[in-house]
């Protein structure tokens, strides 16, 4: 039994201070279970409920793309620059160190490759998996649209109960059906839908017309995909229209690691999303970091 001679005879309770508010930036969480919160915060940095996430789990359906070909020489690196880091399980338990900082967001769905109709996706991933991984987020394709729209919907809401199970937060990720286009109307379809369905987080394309009322639509934070690889002052400028508008920040992939200097990329991505940069700071710390490469 502990010694009680010796303690402080004074005790201070602070009566007079109301309880500390420990509320966070990170849209639509404020209701979710503390572990679950926990996820989202090495996701969204709480702060800003805003992320840089690098994405590089583009071989579960294409191969070793340009970029790609070897994880742990390309993209390994990049990872302390990262918020996130979006990729699969066998891609990171093969590549990646364990003694990464970053948030693991788990591609959590899978099935045909780019030769077959790509929204025949199942779930791919048991929960557990993710647990044991310490996973802060899985990920699954939601094919508004597409031929198998209902299974990718029985996918997503499968996992969000396995997630609400074990306090791991999903990531819906809108994929446009062949008949589709990226415009607001069908973005702000296709994020409504899965937030209502229950994911905690939606990964979507950016418009240049309406991109804000698509996020304002959207219960949840709104991660902006950055899609094809574009010169690297127009991807800044996308990524920068794109938090202007409300986006919790945004997933890059080909607009990093295929780069001519990834590592400048990356750091002109977080100046935009964490720092405010205009597009034309961001560029210039783009140049900066490729002459003392």
């Amino acid at each position: 039994m502990a010694d009680l001679d010796g303690n402080r005879a004074a005790k201070n309770f602070a009566p007079q201070t109301p309880g500390v508010d420990f509320g966070h930036a990170i849209k639509g969480a404020h209701n979710l279970d503390w572990g679950m919160q926990h996820r989202l915060g090495r996701v969204l940095n709480g702060a800003t409920g805003r992320t840089v996430m690098l994405a590089f789990d583009h071989g579960y359906f294409q191969g070793p793309t340009s970029g790609l070909e070897r994880l742990d020489l390309n993209i390994a690196p990049l990872g302390e620059y990262a918020d996130a880091l979006m990729c699969t399980r066998g891609a990171l338990r093969a590549t990646m160190p364990p003694t990464t900082g970053a948030g693991l967001v788990l591609r959590a769905s899978g099935g045909p490759s780019v030769l077959k109709e790509l929204s025949d996706e199942y779930t791919a991933m048991a929960i557990e998996d993710a647990v044991r991984l310490d996973a802060s987020a899985v990920a699954v394709q939601v094919f508004i649209g597409g031929e198998h729209e209902s299974r990718s919907i029985k996918n997503l809401t499968s996992l969000v109960d396995d997630g609400y199970r074990v306090g791991v937060p999903v990531l819906g990720v809108t994929a446009v059906g062949k008949e589709l286009t990226r415009d607001a109307r069908y973005l702000g379809l296709a994020t409504r839908i899965i937030a209502e369905l229950g994911a905690q987080l939606v990964k979507t394309y950016y418009c240049e017309e309406g991109f804000d009322e698509v996020v304002a639509g959207c219960p949840v934070p709104v991660i902006m995909a950055g899609g094809k690889k574009l010169p690297e002052l127009d991807a800044l400028t996308m990524a920068s229209n794109a938090v202007r508008a409300g986006a919790a920040g945004v997933d890059m992939g080909r607009n990093i690691f295929q780069s001519d200097s990834p590592v400048g990329m990356i750091a002109a991505i977080r100046a935009v999303v964490h720092d405010d940069a205009t597009p034309d700071e961001a560029y210039g710390v783009y140049l900066d970091s490729k002459k003392g490469a």
